[in-house]
């Protein structure tokens, strides 16, 4: 077993101290990056770079090359999840992904399936057992899945949506039918990280992008209680270690002590929310992770340092805060700018986690 150089990403989430406050990015394997680009058009489209293992590694590794980050995250998308299940998933050219066949009636959600990870999903698994092997330890791997809720509004809608009126129909008119919907797929996210682990993620997190669109009462029923099923149904150790899940609902701030009452050990937070009142609301039941809003990085390097600090500073002295953007990096992001983000973390934060400061 390879040892791990810099675990300051894991330790964070556990709240124990770290030297600096780690950093990684969501998104930072993607188009912002021209060696993305450059592998991107080598394999001639997004679900072949996703399912050869190889290229998939390659660009999981291409951002550690250029920034000292502390965690790499499994290249991947979320839907590979539904695309296993025999949905007919494909990517149109400034549409986005679209299903040949979305789920909306009885009949649908009959034919639904909890895919083989190891089977219909085996090239993730290689990928992510190629991209441990390639990082020798050098910091940890990150695995992955949408959220149930995410995952059904795309399999009910067809594809993307603005108002999501078919998802959301369907919970107001036939909530039976879409919790047998939301079933399945947390049987097969539970099965699908599971999987990640055993081939070698030291961290699991679970993206709810589209839980913020929800009502109160509808997040906790079609969201929330399932993701909370995901955090106990997850393998939570592995190589010795406890394998931290994060929980992420973009929009979803003022769930934030429903949220970490699940017993996950991260909370993602988008930049919508103030970190300091965040830690208050939270005390130390989880760490916390974000939050720059992603459009800082359009500013040269001095204002995007500014704005680092804000955010440390709104953290705090002391240990659990994982630093992020508040959701993916944009793809016409400048490299540079994410590598003064990047620099700014580490150089600023050491002031916050000097002996004495908890």
């Amino acid at each position: 077993m390879t040892e791990l150089k810099n675990d300051r990403f894991l330790r964070a989430l556990l709240r124990q101290p770290v030297d600096v406050t780690p950093v990684w990015m969501m998104r930072q394997a993607g188009r912002y990056l021209p060696e993305y680009r450059a592998t991107r058009a080598r394999a001639g489209d997004f679900m072949t770079l996703c399912q050869t293992p190889e290229l998939a590694c390659e660009v999981t590794l291409q951002p550690l090359e250029r920034f000292p980050l502390d965690a790499a995250i499994l290249f991947s998308d979320i839907l590979t999840v539904p695309d296993a299940m025999g949905l007919g998933l494909s990517f149109e050219e400034g549409e986005g992904p679209v299903f040949e066949n979305p789920v909306r009636k009885e009949r649908d959600v009959d034919r639904l399936h909890v895919p083989d990870p190891e089977g219909e999903l085996r090239y993730v698994m290689d990928a992510v057992r190629l991209i441990r092997r390639e990082l020798d330890g050098r910091v940890p791997l990150i695995g992955f899945s949408g959220s149930p809720w995410t995952l059904a509004t795309y399999v009910v809608e067809g594809g993307t949506s603005k108002n999501f009126a078919r998802v959301k129909g369907m919970l107001f008119d036939r909530p039976v039918l879409l919790h047998r919907v939301l079933e399945v797929l947390t049987q097969s996210v539970i099965a699908y990280l599971n999987a990640q682990v055993a081939a070698g993620a030291q961290a699991l997190m679970v993206f709810d992008t589209w839980g913020g669109v929800l009502t109160p009462r509808a997040y906790r029923e079609f969201s929330l209680d399932y993701m909370a099923r995901i955090v106990e149904g997850v393998t939570r150790e592995a190589d010795g270690r406890r394998v931290p899940v994060i929980l992420f609902t973009k929009g979803g701030g003022q769930w934030l002590e429903a949220i970490a009452a699940t017993g996950c050990d991260g909370v993602g937070l988008d930049w919508t929310t103030d970190l300091a009142d965040a830690r208050a609301r939270v005390g130390d039941r989880v760490a916390l992770q974000g939050n720059l809003d992603p459009c800082a990085l359009y500013a040269g390097p001095e204002r995007i340092r500014d704005e680092v600090a804000a955010v440390l500073a709104s953290y705090g002295k002391g240990t659990g805060h994982v630093f992020n953007l508040g959701h993916g990096i944009h793809p016409d992001v400048k490299p540079d700018h994410a590598a003064a983000l990047v620099q700014a973390v580490h150089e600023l934060s050491a002031a916050y986690h000097q002996p004495g400061n908890g």
